[in-house]
């Protein structure tokens, strides 16, 4: 069993119309461009489960599997947390259709779009939850393509024991340093792997430090090339992307965040309750202590509380 964040600490402070009304606690570790450790906060060398933050390491665990895809933006949509807009699901489909699967090959759960626009059009016309809006399903889109590749029957590609996955765990310890901890199932129905934050901020460093070609920078590179693609318009990841030079960004379910930017170091973080919002804040922070400027970052170094649609507070980092 993988214990979460015993001895986390407050990272983000939660003010309401200035009265003080918590605190967010959680661990967080910033490493040099070397890779050492230069400032950490809480637990960061037991296991934890990055979720979705996995996703690049996965991604490099398909091309060393032998995935290959002739868009890059493909590539991208394989490590993706998509929100489910029209150019990310047009994507998968035709993902999908270039190897000759129907979306019901799929085995992430139906679900509706992240995208508030998005959803709001798929119930306007009639639709309902579908495999292919679920904002894992490129992921499961190139898993099953990798399988193809490399010549894996494709049922039960989910079990943790089928090749495709115990290639994926290879490529997360090889780019984290160290074992897998624990093997859990994620939101998606994929194996989730457990790894320290230290473990995920040396990985994000590993892949934008990596040779050009090399398996790891592809996926940096097409992660970096197309940030709409990785999360949706205007979400965290694309925004970070685009706002800070070469910087890889990619969230996780419950709290977790990395980020790294090459020659400069790497991020990881995990909220102890799994709560969302305090996650920009401390990203922000951190990331400052590596001394990365960019308008971006002032923008997330405070969330936003509303109450009646009015802004009442914020929440704002203290580490």
């Amino acid at each position: 069993m993988v214990k979460a964040y015993e001895g986390g600490v407050a990272l983000a402070e939660v003010v309401r119309s200035r009265f003080v009304e918590g605190f967010h606690r959680g661990s967080v570790v910033v490493l040099g461009p070397d890779g050492s450790v230069v400032a950490a906060a809480g637990d960061v060398t037991g296991p934890i489960f990055p979720r979705s933050s996995n996703k690049p390491m996965q991604a490099v665990g398909m091309l060393r599997a032998g995935l290959r895809l002739a868009d890059p933006a493909d590539l991208a949509l394989a490590a993706a947390s998509h929100f489910g807009q029209d150019f990310h699901i047009s994507r998968v489909r035709a993902l999908l259709r270039s190897a000759g699967l129907e979306e019901t090959v799929l085995r992430c759960p139906p679900d509706l779009p992240l995208d508030e626009d998005a959803r709001a059009a798929v119930l306007r016309a009639g639709g309902t939850r579908e495999r292919v809006y679920m904002n894992c399903s490129g992921k499961h889109a190139g898993m099953l393509l990798t399988c193809l590749a490399a010549g894996w029957e494709l049922e039960g590609y989910l079990d943790q024991d089928h090749p495709l996955q115990v290639r994926l765990r290879d490529a997360l310890e090889t780019c984290a340093g160290e074992p897998v901890a624990a093997t859990g199932i994620d939101g998606c129905g994929a194996p989730v792997m457990a790894i320290s934050l230290t473990g995920l901020a040396r990985s994000f460093l590993g892949l934008v430090d990596a040779p050009e070609g090399s398996a790891e920078r592809s996926v940096a590179d097409a992660m970096r090339a197309y940030p709409e693609i990785v999360s949706g318009t205007n979400q965290h990841d694309d925004r970070l992307m685009k706002g800070v030079t070469g910087l890889l960004s990619k969230g996780g379910a419950e709290g977790v965040h990395a980020l790294a930017v090459p020659g400069v170091g790497a991020v990881a973080l995990k909220i102890d309750d799994g709560g969302m919002r305090a996650r920009m804040p401390v990203v922000a922070s951190a990331l400052r202590r590596l001394g990365v400027v960019a308008p971006v970052l002032d923008e997330l170094t405070e969330e936003p509380l509303l109450g009646g649609g009015v802004r009442v507070g914020a929440v704002h980092a203290i580490w």
